[in-house]
Protein backbone atom coordinates (compact mmCIF):
# COMPACT_ATOMS: atom_id res chain seq x y z
CA UNK A 1 0.00 0.00 0.00
CA UNK A 2 2.85 2.33 0.92
CA UNK A 3 4.57 1.40 -2.30
CA UNK A 4 1.46 2.40 -4.28
CA UNK A 5 1.28 5.79 -2.53
CA UNK A 6 4.99 6.34 -3.19
CA UNK A 7 4.46 5.47 -6.86
CA UNK A 8 1.53 7.91 -7.14
CA UNK A 9 3.61 10.62 -5.49
CA UNK A 10 6.49 10.21 -7.91
CA UNK A 11 4.04 10.04 -10.85
CA UNK A 12 2.38 13.31 -9.81
CA UNK A 13 5.77 14.93 -9.26
CA UNK A 14 6.94 13.79 -12.72
CA UNK A 15 3.81 15.23 -14.40
CA UNK A 16 4.26 18.49 -12.51
CA UNK A 17 7.89 18.82 -13.56
CA UNK A 18 6.96 17.89 -17.14
CA UNK A 19 4.33 20.66 -17.19
CA UNK A 20 6.81 23.20 -15.88
CA UNK A 21 9.34 22.11 -18.49
CA UNK A 22 6.74 22.50 -21.26
CA UNK A 23 5.76 25.98 -20.07
CA UNK A 24 9.31 27.34 -19.71
CA UNK A 25 10.91 25.53 -22.63
CA UNK A 26 8.15 25.46 -25.28
CA UNK A 27 5.50 28.07 -24.54
CA UNK A 28 7.70 30.78 -23.07
CA UNK A 29 10.16 30.93 -26.00
CA UNK A 30 7.23 31.16 -28.44
CA UNK A 31 5.79 34.05 -26.47
CA UNK A 32 9.15 35.81 -26.52
CA UNK A 33 9.75 34.60 -30.10
CA UNK A 34 13.45 33.95 -29.87
CA UNK A 35 15.60 34.18 -33.02
CA UNK A 36 15.48 31.49 -35.65
CA UNK A 37 19.23 30.97 -35.16
CA UNK A 38 20.66 31.37 -31.63
CA UNK A 39 23.33 34.05 -31.52
CA UNK A 40 25.19 35.82 -28.70
CA UNK A 41 22.86 38.77 -29.04
CA UNK A 42 19.13 38.37 -29.51
CA UNK A 43 18.27 38.81 -33.19
CA UNK A 44 15.94 41.73 -33.37
CA UNK A 45 14.06 40.96 -30.13
CA UNK A 46 14.68 44.44 -28.78
CA UNK A 47 12.70 45.75 -31.76
CA UNK A 48 9.76 43.38 -31.39
CA UNK A 49 7.64 44.31 -28.38
CA UNK A 50 4.06 43.13 -28.36
CA UNK A 51 2.01 46.12 -29.36
CA UNK A 52 -1.02 47.69 -27.84
CA UNK A 53 -3.21 45.11 -29.57
CA UNK A 54 -2.27 42.36 -27.13
CA UNK A 55 -5.88 42.20 -26.03
CA UNK A 56 -6.79 40.97 -29.53
CA UNK A 57 -4.74 37.80 -29.10
CA UNK A 58 -7.56 36.15 -27.19
CA UNK A 59 -9.86 35.30 -30.11
CA UNK A 60 -6.78 34.79 -32.37
CA UNK A 61 -8.08 36.87 -35.27
CA UNK A 62 -6.09 35.85 -38.36
CA UNK A 63 -4.83 38.77 -40.46
CA UNK A 64 -4.10 38.30 -44.12
CA UNK A 65 -0.84 40.18 -44.66
CA UNK A 66 -0.68 39.39 -48.38
CA UNK A 67 -0.16 42.60 -50.30
CA UNK A 68 2.18 45.44 -51.18
CA UNK A 69 4.01 47.42 -48.49
CA UNK A 70 5.80 50.71 -49.03
CA UNK A 71 8.14 52.25 -46.48
CA UNK A 72 11.72 53.18 -45.55
CA UNK A 73 14.96 51.54 -44.49
CA UNK A 74 17.98 52.89 -42.62
CA UNK A 75 21.20 51.61 -41.11
CA UNK A 76 21.42 51.76 -37.34
CA UNK A 77 25.19 52.26 -37.51
CA UNK A 78 25.96 54.31 -40.58
CA UNK A 79 29.64 54.72 -39.64
CA UNK A 80 30.10 50.99 -40.25
CA UNK A 81 27.27 50.34 -42.68
CA UNK A 82 29.07 47.47 -44.39
CA UNK A 83 32.35 45.80 -43.57
CA UNK A 84 32.36 43.47 -46.59
CA UNK A 85 30.45 45.64 -49.06
CA UNK A 86 31.68 49.25 -48.91
CA UNK A 87 29.34 50.10 -51.80
CA UNK A 88 26.53 50.62 -49.30
CA UNK A 89 27.22 54.32 -48.89
CA UNK A 90 23.70 55.63 -48.35
CA UNK A 91 22.30 55.47 -44.85
CA UNK A 92 18.59 55.35 -45.71
CA UNK A 93 16.13 55.10 -48.55
CA UNK A 94 12.78 53.80 -49.73
CA UNK A 95 11.68 50.18 -49.96
CA UNK A 96 8.79 48.14 -51.36
CA UNK A 97 7.73 44.72 -50.06
CA UNK A 98 5.58 42.23 -51.93
CA UNK A 99 4.37 39.51 -49.52
CA UNK A 100 2.20 36.43 -49.98
CA UNK A 101 0.91 34.61 -46.90
CA UNK A 102 -0.26 31.00 -47.19
CA UNK A 103 -1.84 28.99 -44.31
CA UNK A 104 -0.03 25.84 -43.22
CA UNK A 105 -1.08 22.69 -41.36
CA UNK A 106 0.37 24.15 -38.16
CA UNK A 107 -2.24 26.23 -36.34
CA UNK A 108 -1.19 29.87 -36.02
CA UNK A 109 1.64 29.66 -38.57
CA UNK A 110 1.53 30.96 -42.14
CA UNK A 111 4.18 30.43 -44.79
CA UNK A 112 5.32 33.74 -46.32
CA UNK A 113 7.03 34.36 -49.67
CA UNK A 114 7.92 37.69 -51.12
CA UNK A 115 10.31 40.18 -52.65
CA UNK A 116 11.94 43.18 -50.99
CA UNK A 117 13.01 45.99 -53.30
CA UNK A 118 15.46 48.50 -51.81
CA UNK A 119 15.86 51.86 -53.50
CA UNK A 120 18.76 54.31 -52.99
CA UNK A 121 21.07 51.58 -51.69
CA UNK A 122 24.08 52.50 -53.78
CA UNK A 123 25.60 55.79 -54.78
CA UNK A 124 25.43 57.24 -58.27
CA UNK A 125 28.77 55.71 -59.21
CA UNK A 126 27.23 52.27 -59.63
CA UNK A 127 24.02 53.58 -61.20
CA UNK A 128 21.97 50.75 -59.73
CA UNK A 129 18.48 52.05 -59.07
CA UNK A 130 17.47 49.33 -56.66
CA UNK A 131 18.31 46.03 -55.03
CA UNK A 132 15.84 43.15 -55.11
CA UNK A 133 15.97 40.22 -52.66
CA UNK A 134 13.66 37.20 -52.58
CA UNK A 135 12.67 36.17 -49.08
CA UNK A 136 10.65 33.43 -47.41
CA UNK A 137 9.73 32.61 -43.84
CA UNK A 138 6.89 32.21 -41.37
CA UNK A 139 4.25 34.52 -39.96
CA UNK A 140 2.99 33.53 -36.48
CA UNK A 141 -0.27 35.42 -36.57
CA UNK A 142 -1.41 34.99 -32.93
CA UNK A 143 1.65 37.03 -31.89
CA UNK A 144 1.90 39.16 -35.08
CA UNK A 145 5.50 38.06 -35.57
CA UNK A 146 7.16 37.74 -38.97
CA UNK A 147 10.48 35.92 -39.51
CA UNK A 148 12.05 35.68 -42.97
CA UNK A 149 15.35 34.71 -44.55
CA UNK A 150 16.74 35.17 -48.06
CA UNK A 151 15.36 32.65 -50.53
CA UNK A 152 18.09 30.33 -51.77
CA UNK A 153 16.13 29.27 -54.88
CA UNK A 154 17.79 29.24 -58.27
CA UNK A 155 17.78 32.38 -60.33
CA UNK A 156 14.93 32.47 -62.79
CA UNK A 157 12.61 30.06 -60.97
CA UNK A 158 9.08 31.35 -60.58
CA UNK A 159 7.25 30.87 -57.34
CA UNK A 160 3.94 31.86 -55.89
CA UNK A 161 5.14 35.41 -55.36
CA UNK A 162 5.69 35.78 -59.12
CA UNK A 163 2.10 34.76 -59.79
CA UNK A 164 0.98 37.41 -57.32
CA UNK A 165 3.15 40.06 -58.94
CA UNK A 166 1.68 39.23 -62.33
CA UNK A 167 -1.76 40.18 -61.03
CA UNK A 168 -0.77 43.19 -58.90
CA UNK A 169 -1.49 46.46 -60.74
CA UNK A 170 0.66 48.50 -58.32
CA UNK A 171 3.75 46.42 -59.01
CA UNK A 172 3.14 45.87 -62.72
CA UNK A 173 2.39 49.48 -63.55
CA UNK A 174 5.61 50.49 -61.81
CA UNK A 175 7.55 47.81 -63.67
CA UNK A 176 5.98 48.85 -66.99
CA UNK A 177 6.78 52.52 -66.47
CA UNK A 178 10.35 51.68 -65.43
CA UNK A 179 10.83 49.59 -68.56
CA UNK A 180 9.35 52.29 -70.80
CA UNK A 181 10.76 55.41 -69.18
CA UNK A 182 13.97 54.22 -67.52
CA UNK A 183 15.80 51.16 -68.78
CA UNK A 184 15.51 48.12 -71.00
CA UNK A 185 15.14 44.54 -69.68
CA UNK A 186 18.54 43.63 -71.10
CA UNK A 187 20.30 46.35 -69.11
CA UNK A 188 18.28 45.52 -66.01
CA UNK A 189 19.42 41.87 -66.13
CA UNK A 190 23.03 42.94 -66.70
CA UNK A 191 22.91 45.29 -63.71
CA UNK A 192 21.34 42.57 -61.63
CA UNK A 193 24.22 40.19 -62.44
CA UNK A 194 26.91 42.80 -61.74
CA UNK A 195 25.36 44.48 -58.71
CA UNK A 196 26.80 44.01 -55.19
CA UNK A 197 23.45 42.54 -54.09
CA UNK A 198 24.04 39.55 -56.37
CA UNK A 199 27.36 38.85 -54.62
CA UNK A 200 25.86 39.51 -51.21
CA UNK A 201 23.28 36.75 -51.66
CA UNK A 202 26.15 34.26 -52.18
CA UNK A 203 28.21 35.19 -49.09
CA UNK A 204 25.63 36.44 -46.57
CA UNK A 205 22.73 35.06 -44.57
CA UNK A 206 19.95 37.63 -44.62
CA UNK A 207 17.56 37.42 -41.67
CA UNK A 208 14.53 39.61 -41.00
CA UNK A 209 12.46 39.86 -37.82
CA UNK A 210 9.39 42.10 -37.88
CA UNK A 211 6.27 42.95 -35.93
CA UNK A 212 2.89 43.39 -37.65
CA UNK A 213 0.28 45.82 -36.32
CA UNK A 214 -2.95 47.26 -37.63
CA UNK A 215 -2.83 50.88 -38.76
CA UNK A 216 -6.52 51.57 -39.34
CA UNK A 217 -8.49 51.51 -42.56
CA UNK A 218 -7.62 52.43 -46.13
CA UNK A 219 -9.77 54.60 -48.36
CA UNK A 220 -11.51 51.46 -49.60
CA UNK A 221 -12.47 50.29 -46.08
CA UNK A 222 -9.70 47.69 -46.17
CA UNK A 223 -7.44 46.86 -43.25
CA UNK A 224 -4.19 48.78 -43.29
CA UNK A 225 -1.17 47.03 -41.75
CA UNK A 226 2.11 48.41 -40.46
CA UNK A 227 5.33 46.39 -40.52
CA UNK A 228 8.36 47.27 -38.39
CA UNK A 229 11.46 45.19 -37.87
CA UNK A 230 15.16 44.56 -38.20
CA UNK A 231 17.24 43.06 -41.00
CA UNK A 232 20.62 41.50 -40.24
CA UNK A 233 23.25 39.82 -42.44
CA UNK A 234 25.67 37.43 -40.70
CA UNK A 235 28.42 36.20 -43.00
CA UNK A 236 28.57 32.60 -44.15
CA UNK A 237 32.35 32.29 -43.77
CA UNK A 238 33.01 34.06 -40.44
CA UNK A 239 31.25 35.90 -37.64
CA UNK A 240 31.61 39.34 -39.23
CA UNK A 241 28.39 40.91 -40.43
CA UNK A 242 28.10 41.75 -44.12
CA UNK A 243 26.52 45.08 -43.18
CA UNK A 244 25.17 46.78 -40.10
CA UNK A 245 21.68 45.98 -38.83
CA UNK A 246 19.05 47.67 -40.97
CA UNK A 247 15.79 49.02 -39.59
CA UNK A 248 12.72 48.51 -41.79
CA UNK A 249 9.23 49.95 -41.64
CA UNK A 250 6.47 49.77 -44.20
CA UNK A 251 2.74 50.37 -44.52
CA UNK A 252 0.42 48.33 -46.70
CA UNK A 253 -0.69 49.92 -49.95
CA UNK A 254 -4.26 49.77 -51.17
CA UNK A 255 -3.92 48.63 -54.76
CA UNK A 256 -7.51 49.71 -55.43
CA UNK A 257 -6.31 53.31 -55.26
CA UNK A 258 -3.82 52.70 -58.06
CA UNK A 259 -6.42 50.75 -59.99
CA UNK A 260 -8.80 53.72 -59.79
CA UNK A 261 -6.00 56.12 -60.80
CA UNK A 262 -5.26 54.01 -63.86
CA UNK A 263 -8.94 53.87 -64.80
CA UNK A 264 -9.27 57.65 -64.38
CA UNK A 265 -6.20 58.10 -66.57
CA UNK A 266 -7.74 56.01 -69.35
CA UNK A 267 -10.94 58.04 -69.07
CA UNK A 268 -8.86 61.20 -69.50
CA UNK A 269 -7.16 59.75 -72.59
CA UNK A 270 -10.52 58.70 -74.03
CA UNK A 271 -11.97 62.18 -73.48
CA UNK A 272 -8.89 63.80 -75.04
CA UNK A 273 -9.17 61.53 -78.08
CA UNK A 274 -12.83 62.49 -78.49
CA UNK A 275 -11.89 66.19 -78.38
CA UNK A 276 -9.17 65.62 -80.96
CA UNK A 277 -11.70 64.01 -83.30
CA UNK A 278 -13.94 67.09 -83.00
CA UNK A 279 -10.98 69.41 -83.64
CA UNK A 280 -9.95 67.42 -86.70
CA UNK A 281 -13.47 67.61 -88.10
CA UNK A 282 -13.46 71.40 -87.55
CA UNK A 283 -10.12 71.71 -89.34
CA UNK A 284 -11.23 69.51 -92.23
CA UNK A 285 -14.29 71.72 -92.69
CA UNK A 286 -12.04 74.80 -92.58
CA UNK A 287 -9.88 73.42 -95.42
CA UNK A 288 -12.50 71.46 -97.36
CA UNK A 289 -11.41 72.90 -100.73
CA UNK A 290 -8.43 71.87 -102.83
CA UNK A 291 -6.67 75.18 -102.30
CA UNK A 292 -7.31 75.09 -98.54
CA UNK A 293 -6.03 71.53 -98.15
CA UNK A 294 -2.90 72.31 -100.18
CA UNK A 295 -1.93 74.98 -97.64
CA UNK A 296 -1.75 72.41 -94.80
CA UNK A 297 1.62 70.76 -94.25
CA UNK A 298 1.68 67.04 -95.07
CA UNK A 299 4.54 66.52 -92.58
CA UNK A 300 2.59 68.16 -89.77
CA UNK A 301 -0.42 65.83 -90.10
CA UNK A 302 1.81 62.79 -90.61
CA UNK A 303 3.82 63.75 -87.50
CA UNK A 304 0.68 63.87 -85.36
CA UNK A 305 -0.59 60.59 -86.83
CA UNK A 306 2.67 58.85 -85.84
CA UNK A 307 2.37 60.26 -82.31
CA UNK A 308 -1.17 58.89 -81.95
CA UNK A 309 -0.01 55.53 -83.30
CA UNK A 310 2.68 55.41 -80.60
CA UNK A 311 0.12 56.20 -77.91
CA UNK A 312 -2.16 53.50 -79.27
CA UNK A 313 0.61 50.88 -79.09
CA UNK A 314 1.70 52.06 -75.65
CA UNK A 315 -1.77 51.78 -74.10
CA UNK A 316 -2.43 48.46 -75.80
CA UNK A 317 0.84 47.05 -74.40
CA UNK A 318 -0.01 48.31 -70.93
CA UNK A 319 -3.41 46.64 -71.12
CA UNK A 320 -1.85 43.33 -72.15
CA UNK A 321 0.71 43.55 -69.35
CA UNK A 322 -1.78 44.40 -66.58
CA UNK A 323 -4.60 41.94 -67.17
CA UNK A 324 -6.92 43.47 -64.58
CA UNK A 325 -6.77 46.82 -66.45
CA UNK A 326 -7.02 45.44 -69.98
CA UNK A 327 -10.52 46.76 -70.70
CA UNK A 328 -9.67 50.30 -69.60
CA UNK A 329 -6.38 50.54 -71.50
CA UNK A 330 -7.82 48.77 -74.55
CA UNK A 331 -10.59 51.41 -74.72
CA UNK A 332 -8.03 54.23 -74.64
CA UNK A 333 -5.95 52.44 -77.30
CA UNK A 334 -9.03 51.99 -79.50
CA UNK A 335 -9.88 55.70 -79.45
CA UNK A 336 -6.29 56.58 -80.29
CA UNK A 337 -6.47 54.07 -83.13
CA UNK A 338 -9.63 55.77 -84.42
CA UNK A 339 -7.94 59.19 -84.31
CA UNK A 340 -4.86 58.25 -86.32
CA UNK A 341 -6.17 55.51 -88.64
CA UNK A 342 -9.49 57.04 -89.68
CA UNK A 343 -9.42 60.80 -89.32
CA UNK A 344 -5.74 61.73 -89.55
CA UNK A 345 -4.92 59.25 -92.32
CA UNK A 346 -7.98 60.43 -94.27
CA UNK A 347 -6.90 64.04 -93.86
CA UNK A 348 -3.38 63.03 -94.88
CA UNK A 349 -4.68 61.56 -98.15
CA UNK A 350 -6.79 64.67 -98.80
CA UNK A 351 -3.72 66.91 -98.43
CA UNK A 352 -1.66 64.58 -100.62
CA UNK A 353 -4.28 64.68 -103.41
CA UNK A 354 -4.62 68.48 -103.13
CA UNK A 355 -0.88 68.87 -103.77
CA UNK A 356 -1.19 66.68 -106.91
CA UNK A 357 -4.08 68.13 -108.96
CA UNK A 358 -2.89 66.37 -112.11
CA UNK A 359 -3.79 62.97 -110.59
CA UNK A 360 -7.36 63.87 -109.71
CA UNK A 361 -8.67 63.13 -113.23
CA UNK A 362 -7.77 59.42 -112.82
CA UNK A 363 -5.98 59.15 -116.19
CA UNK A 364 -2.56 58.16 -114.81
CA UNK A 365 -3.75 55.54 -112.33
CA UNK A 366 -0.46 53.56 -112.23
CA UNK A 367 1.61 56.59 -111.27
CA UNK A 368 -0.92 57.52 -108.59
CA UNK A 369 -0.82 53.99 -107.18
CA UNK A 370 2.99 54.02 -107.04
CA UNK A 371 3.12 57.38 -105.26
CA UNK A 372 0.41 56.31 -102.85
CA UNK A 373 2.33 53.13 -102.03
CA UNK A 374 5.46 55.21 -101.45
CA UNK A 375 3.49 57.47 -99.08
CA UNK A 376 2.29 54.53 -96.96
CA UNK A 377 5.75 52.95 -97.02
CA UNK A 378 7.38 56.13 -95.73
CA UNK A 379 4.74 56.54 -93.03
CA UNK A 380 4.99 53.04 -91.59
CA UNK A 381 8.76 52.95 -92.09
CA UNK A 382 9.15 56.09 -89.98
CA UNK A 383 6.73 54.59 -87.44
CA UNK A 384 8.80 51.40 -87.00
CA UNK A 385 12.10 53.27 -87.17
CA UNK A 386 10.99 55.59 -84.40
CA UNK A 387 10.23 52.60 -82.17
CA UNK A 388 13.75 51.25 -82.73
CA UNK A 389 15.31 54.66 -82.06
CA UNK A 390 13.40 55.07 -78.78
CA UNK A 391 14.40 51.55 -77.71
CA UNK A 392 18.10 52.13 -78.39
CA UNK A 393 18.22 55.68 -77.02
CA UNK A 394 15.78 55.23 -74.13
CA UNK A 395 18.13 57.10 -71.79
CA UNK A 396 17.37 60.27 -73.80
CA UNK A 397 13.63 59.65 -73.87
CA UNK A 398 12.76 63.08 -72.50
CA UNK A 399 14.67 64.75 -75.34
CA UNK A 400 13.01 62.43 -77.85
CA UNK A 401 9.60 63.45 -76.49
CA UNK A 402 10.55 67.12 -76.94
CA UNK A 403 11.46 66.31 -80.52
CA UNK A 404 8.13 64.56 -81.04
CA UNK A 405 6.28 67.60 -79.71
CA UNK A 406 7.74 69.85 -82.40
CA UNK A 407 4.83 68.88 -84.66
CA UNK A 408 3.86 72.51 -85.41
CA UNK A 409 7.27 73.42 -86.90
CA UNK A 410 6.61 71.89 -90.38
CA UNK A 411 3.44 74.01 -90.71
CA UNK A 412 5.29 77.16 -89.62
CA UNK A 413 7.98 76.56 -92.26
CA UNK A 414 5.37 75.76 -94.92
CA UNK A 415 3.52 79.00 -94.18
CA UNK A 416 6.70 81.03 -94.58
CA UNK A 417 7.84 79.29 -97.78
CA UNK A 418 4.44 79.38 -99.52
CA UNK A 419 3.20 82.56 -97.84
CA UNK A 420 -0.01 80.69 -97.05
CA UNK A 421 -3.04 82.57 -95.82
CA UNK A 422 -4.86 81.08 -92.77
CA UNK A 423 -4.25 77.38 -93.38
CA UNK A 424 -5.27 76.24 -89.86
CA UNK A 425 -8.28 77.16 -87.76
CA UNK A 426 -7.36 78.89 -84.45
CA UNK A 427 -9.50 76.41 -82.50
CA UNK A 428 -7.55 73.54 -84.03
CA UNK A 429 -4.22 75.14 -83.08
CA UNK A 430 -5.15 75.82 -79.46
CA UNK A 431 -7.13 72.61 -78.93
CA UNK A 432 -4.45 70.29 -80.33
CA UNK A 433 -1.72 72.02 -78.36
CA UNK A 434 -3.55 71.61 -75.05
CA UNK A 435 -4.80 68.06 -75.59
CA UNK A 436 -1.47 66.70 -76.81
CA UNK A 437 0.62 67.94 -73.89
CA UNK A 438 -1.87 66.56 -71.32
CA UNK A 439 -0.48 63.00 -71.33
CA UNK A 440 3.24 63.83 -70.88
CA UNK A 441 2.41 66.48 -68.28
CA UNK A 442 0.47 63.86 -66.30
CA UNK A 443 3.23 61.26 -66.60
CA UNK A 444 6.15 63.55 -65.69
CA UNK A 445 4.44 66.32 -63.75
CA UNK A 446 1.75 64.78 -61.53
CA UNK A 447 3.28 63.83 -58.14
CA UNK A 448 0.63 61.13 -57.57
CA UNK A 449 0.56 59.49 -61.01
CA UNK A 450 -0.18 55.77 -61.15
CA UNK A 451 3.02 55.10 -63.12
CA UNK A 452 5.16 55.86 -60.06
CA UNK A 453 7.44 58.18 -62.06
CA UNK A 454 9.26 60.89 -60.17
CA UNK A 455 7.91 64.30 -61.25
CA UNK A 456 10.21 66.54 -63.28
CA UNK A 457 8.62 69.97 -63.19
CA UNK A 458 11.50 71.66 -64.98
CA UNK A 459 11.12 69.37 -67.97
CA UNK A 460 7.33 69.84 -67.95
CA UNK A 461 7.80 73.61 -67.97
CA UNK A 462 10.16 73.33 -70.96
CA UNK A 463 7.64 71.17 -72.83
CA UNK A 464 4.77 73.59 -72.15
CA UNK A 465 6.84 76.62 -73.22
CA UNK A 466 8.13 74.85 -76.34
CA UNK A 467 4.69 73.82 -77.61
CA UNK A 468 3.17 77.14 -76.51
CA UNK A 469 5.79 79.05 -78.52
CA UNK A 470 4.96 77.04 -81.64
CA UNK A 471 1.23 77.67 -81.20
CA UNK A 472 1.86 81.41 -80.66
CA UNK A 473 3.80 81.67 -83.91
CA UNK A 474 0.98 79.93 -85.80
CA UNK A 475 -1.59 82.33 -84.33
CA UNK A 476 0.57 85.31 -85.32
CA UNK A 477 0.78 83.94 -88.85
CA UNK A 478 -2.99 83.46 -88.90
CA UNK A 479 -3.87 87.03 -87.90
CA UNK A 480 -0.90 89.09 -89.19
CA UNK A 481 0.40 87.11 -92.15
CA UNK A 482 2.66 84.13 -92.66
CA UNK A 483 5.81 86.31 -92.87
CA UNK A 484 4.89 88.90 -90.27
CA UNK A 485 7.95 88.24 -88.08
CA UNK A 486 10.43 88.34 -90.99
CA UNK A 487 11.95 91.73 -91.95
CA UNK A 488 10.75 92.99 -95.31
CA UNK A 489 14.32 93.68 -96.44
CA UNK A 490 15.13 89.97 -96.68
CA UNK A 491 11.82 88.87 -98.17
CA UNK A 492 11.74 88.05 -101.90
CA UNK A 493 9.67 90.17 -104.22
CA UNK A 494 6.16 88.91 -104.85
CA UNK A 495 3.39 89.86 -107.20
CA UNK A 496 1.01 92.62 -106.09
CA UNK A 497 -2.60 92.16 -107.18
CA UNK A 498 -3.20 95.88 -106.46
CA UNK A 499 -0.62 97.05 -109.00
CA UNK A 500 -1.16 100.21 -110.98
CA UNK A 501 -2.94 99.75 -114.29
CA UNK A 502 -3.66 102.03 -117.28
CA UNK A 503 -6.96 103.88 -116.88
CA UNK A 504 -7.09 105.43 -120.37
CA UNK A 505 -10.09 103.42 -121.45
CA UNK A 506 -13.40 104.57 -120.03
CA UNK A 507 -15.45 101.52 -120.94
CA UNK A 508 -16.66 99.35 -118.06
CA UNK A 509 -15.26 95.88 -117.39
CA UNK A 510 -17.33 93.05 -115.98
CA UNK A 511 -16.10 90.74 -113.20
CA UNK A 512 -16.55 87.18 -114.52
CA UNK A 513 -17.00 85.88 -110.95
CA UNK A 514 -19.96 87.99 -109.80
CA UNK A 515 -20.98 89.18 -113.31
CA UNK A 516 -21.21 92.82 -112.20
CA UNK A 517 -19.44 95.91 -113.53
CA UNK A 518 -16.05 96.96 -112.17
CA UNK A 519 -15.62 100.71 -111.82
CA UNK A 520 -12.01 101.31 -112.79
CA UNK A 521 -12.14 104.87 -111.55
CA UNK A 522 -12.61 103.80 -107.94
CA UNK A 523 -9.87 103.11 -105.42
CA UNK A 524 -7.32 100.50 -106.41
CA UNK A 525 -8.14 98.41 -103.29
CA UNK A 526 -11.55 97.59 -104.76
CA UNK A 527 -10.03 96.05 -107.89
CA UNK A 528 -7.42 93.29 -108.27
CA UNK A 529 -5.42 92.59 -111.42
CA UNK A 530 -3.97 89.16 -112.24
CA UNK A 531 -0.60 88.70 -114.00
CA UNK A 532 -2.58 87.90 -117.15
CA UNK A 533 -4.23 91.38 -116.99
CA UNK A 534 -7.72 90.25 -115.98
CA UNK A 535 -9.71 92.47 -113.60
CA UNK A 536 -11.85 91.28 -110.69
CA UNK A 537 -13.40 92.64 -107.55
CA UNK A 538 -11.07 92.25 -104.56
CA UNK A 539 -13.52 90.21 -102.48
CA UNK A 540 -14.49 88.01 -105.42
CA UNK A 541 -10.93 87.09 -106.38
CA UNK A 542 -9.88 86.42 -102.76
CA UNK A 543 -12.78 84.03 -102.26
CA UNK A 544 -11.94 82.37 -105.59
CA UNK A 545 -8.27 81.97 -104.61
CA UNK A 546 -9.32 80.28 -101.37
CA UNK A 547 -10.80 77.56 -103.58
CA UNK A 548 -8.49 77.48 -106.60
CA UNK A 549 -5.22 79.22 -107.37
CA UNK A 550 -6.19 79.61 -111.04
CA UNK A 551 -7.33 82.62 -113.05
CA UNK A 552 -11.13 82.42 -113.47
CA UNK A 553 -10.82 83.62 -117.04
CA UNK A 554 -7.84 81.86 -118.63
CA UNK A 555 -7.16 79.13 -116.00
CA UNK A 556 -3.51 80.07 -115.59
CA UNK A 557 -1.84 79.40 -112.19
CA UNK A 558 -1.90 82.39 -109.88
CA UNK A 559 0.91 83.41 -107.48
CA UNK A 560 0.16 83.78 -103.75
CA UNK A 561 -1.51 87.01 -102.78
Amino acid sequence: MGAMKSLDFWSILFRFLTGLWFIFVVIWPVNGLRPLRQRPRSWGDEWLPLGKEEHELGPFSSWNITGTYRGNWKFLEFANSSSKFPDFRNSNGNSILELISTPTKITGVHYVQGIIIFHDVFDNEHDVRGAQIRVEGVYIWPFRQLRMVANSGKEGEFGQEDEYLLSNPYHLLGVFSSQVFLESPREKIWKRKHSPIYEMEKHCNIEIAAQISRAGKNDGDQDKYYLEGLMESPSVDDDVDCFSPMFLNATSVNTEVYYNKAVNYTLMVTFISFLQVLLLIRQMEHSNTQSGAAKVSLLMIGHQAIMDAYFCLLHLTAGILVESLFNAFATAAFFKFVVFSIFEMRYLLAIWKANRPSMNNGENWEAMRRELSALYSRFYGILLGGILVMYEFHKFLRYIILLLYSFWIPQIVTNVVRDSRKPLHPHYILGMTITRIAIPLYAFGCPHNFMRIEPDRGWCLCLALFTGLQASILLLQHYFGARCFIPRQILPEKYSYYRRFHQGSNHAIDCVICMTTIELGQRSNDCMVTPCDHFFHSGCLQRWMDIKMECPTCRRPLPPS
